[in-house]
């Protein structure tokens, strides 16, 4: 077994050419399979079964590995008896189908509805930068968007007549959002200001030399914010679970948030597909603190 995983290592080192630290990563991971078997009184890679990879990987999780180095430890075991089927030394693999244990997920941290509001309703200066700041920060809490989907955002993207943005997420799926009346207004005042810079393209957020703002200007901006108005950090994606927090205890519609915030995870996204934009549409009009995304202008 340990000569048929020299000659798998050097297939990595020679045919793959992955670099040292993927090899020696690769290597130590095998080498805890292989202390198995010999401990297991298993003398072939062929012998070697999902049962007992199974309780392999029970035992390394009950020891303290996380789920991430589990997972990792199966990617090599999955490369390793690809190599072997392909060698005609094995003809199955016992990581096929075998997933690690969850790992306990941090909860995101986000700003209660009160810190939202304080965030947001301060003064605002009428001039470029407060206005476009404001623009991004509303739009954050508003629609719930990833931090790459606002730098992308161009101007032929929004409709602020009927309220709504369509943004391009992961995955290059593009997906419809609504924006409320708060960010409708705030992109309104921020629009001409940002119209007298003679913009590069047509990027919705700019520079006072009219190029278009990159996520590291942005997260500069937004943290600047964050200090000033409630002197802690803040980041692009606290507001963006704190939009995901506050819609979902005010609905209890998962399925419905799941969308908005086009979730990439396909165990959780399949379900949200047949939804459709109106229904999306009411439950935010319904429980976003900041919503009134239509009928409030109405009124």
């Amino acid at each position: 077994m340990e000569r048929q995983l020299d000659a798998y290592c050097e297939h990595l080192r020679s045919e793959r050419q992955v670099s040292p630290h993927t090899l020696y990563a690769y290597r130590r991971d095998l080498d805890k399979v292989l202390g198995w078997c010999v401990k297991q009184n298993i003398s072939s890679w062929a012998a070697l079964d999902i049962q007992r990879l199974r309780s392999l990987i029970a035992r390394l999780h009950s020891q303290g590995q996380s789920s991430r180095s589990l997972a990792r430890l199966l990617s090599a075991v999955r490369g390793l008896y690809h190599y072997l089927n392909r060698e005609g030394l094995c003809d199955h693999d016992p990581a096929n189908g075998l997933a690690p244990p969850k790992g306990e997920r941090r909860l995101p941290k986000t700003l209660d509805t009160d810190r939202a509001l304080q965030l947001l309703e301060g003064a605002v200066e009428d001039d470029f930068l407060a206005r476009r700041d404001q623009a991004i920060l509303e739009l954050f809490y508003s629609s719930g968007l990833r931090l790459s989907e606002l730098t992308g955002l161009n101007l032929d993207q929004l409709d602020l007549a009927d309220g709504m943005v369509q943004v391009l997420g992961k995955g290059s799926k593009t997906r419809l959002l609504p924006v409320g009346k708060k960010a409708r207004e705030a992109l309104e005042l921020w629009l001409p200001m940002r119209a007298m810079t003679n913009p590069a393209d047509d990027a919705v957020f700019v520079s006072q030399q009219g190029r278009r703002l990159g996520p590291r200007a942005i997260q500069v901006r937004v943290k600047a914010a964050g200090e000033r108005e409630l002197g802690q950090n803040l980041h692009p994606h606290m507001l963006r679970h704190s939009f995901a927090s506050h819609l979902l205890e005010s609905s209890q519609d998962l399925r419905a948030v799941q969308e908005l915030l086009g979730h990439s995870d396909i165990k959780t996204t399949q379900i949200y597909t047949h939804l459709d934009f109106q229904h999306l549409a009411t439950v935010y009009d319904s429980a976003h603190p900041r919503a009134k995304r239509i009928k409030g202008d109405e009124s």
